[in-house]
């Protein structure tokens, strides 16, 4: 089966932007991208033939208009268009069984304007078996050198989040930004303030040793990656979405289960996915 990277259509801005993402991402990574618009078709019956026909027509033409605008952009990316009769994300999540990233706008079509981030996100980000890269409408254009961040929990050290970083960091000749929140023992990290700086100072040296321990291997396997530990006293769904502000890329992990109804995303990863400013790639890990 060919490697891929899977992108969702249906013809929102939010889509074509992620769309624009997903053919950077496959040229980087030297995959095939496979452009998927899926919607339920219409009920058939000896009437509503036309109607079938249209709904069909349409989706072919999303697709076409996608996949000609992109391929004239990366002439050296291979493309293959597919319509799945089925809900956006039910379509989307049959479409990448074999893929290695399915990459789907922030919010798409439909969206209402208070909603950040959309049911098909974070549908797909929840019970994905692959990667999953929620791409805002709108990204920050960082005017920095290159970095990929990653969320480290400490608690429950995660290695495909870490090595997916990495990676990601290698590909882009990007540094790679390792974000551990903590907080001390007994006190809400926004209280940080009152404890002594002493304390304050002789906890961050010992959290930053623990997360320096953590990414050893990972610099041994990627040695050309410049790293940086970065231990911040915050809630980590703020330590993660502040680091976004300066990120091209912002790494998460999620827990996986064989089972689907117990796959689901933590409070972190959700404040993240509705306030970064930059691309959130969701993990799956045991």
């Amino acid at each position: 089966m060919t490697r891929s990277v899977v992108v969702g259509i249906d013809g929102s801005p939010g889509s074509l932007v992620a769309a624009e993402w997903a053919a950077g991402e496959a040229a980087l990574r030297g995959l095939e991208l496979r452009l998927v618009h899926a919607a339920p078709a219409p009920a058939r019956d000896s009437g509503d033939e036309p109607v079938a026909f249209s709904w069909q027509q349409t989706g072919e033409e999303l697709l076409q208009r996608a996949n000609t605008d992109l391929a004239s952009r990366y002439p050296r990316v291979a493309m293959n268009a597919v319509q799945v009769a089925d809900a956006a994300a039910a379509g989307l999540l049959s479409a990448c069984e074999t893929a290695e990233l399915l990459v789907v706008g922030a919010r798409g079509e439909g969206g209402f304007d208070g909603l950040v981030v959309g049911s098909t996100a974070l549908a797909t980000a929840s019970t994905a078996s692959c990667a999953v890269a929620i791409v805002p409408r709108s990204p920050a254009v960082a005017a920095h050198d290159a970095e990929v961040c990653v969320g480290v929990d400490m608690g429950h050290v995660a290695e495909s989040p870490l090595d997916f970083g990495f990676g990601a960091a290698q590909l882009r000749g990007a540094r790679l930004r390792a974000v551990h929140a903590w907080a001390f023992s007994g006190h809400a990290s926004w209280t940080a303030v009152a404890v002594p700086e002493e304390d304050r100072a002789a906890w961050e040296d010992q959290e930053v040793q623990r997360l320096s321990d953590v990414l050893q291997i990972w610099q041994d396997k990627y040695p050309g990656v410049p790293v940086l530990a970065d231990v911040v006293l915050l809630h980590p769904a703020y330590a993660l979405v502040n680091a976004s502000q300066r990120a091209d890329l912002l790494v998460l992990g999620r827990r996986s289960s064989p089972q689907a109804a117990e796959r689901r995303l933590g409070p972190v990863a959700h404040a993240v996915l509705h306030h970064s400013r930059c691309p959130v790639v969701i993990i799956p890990h045991v």
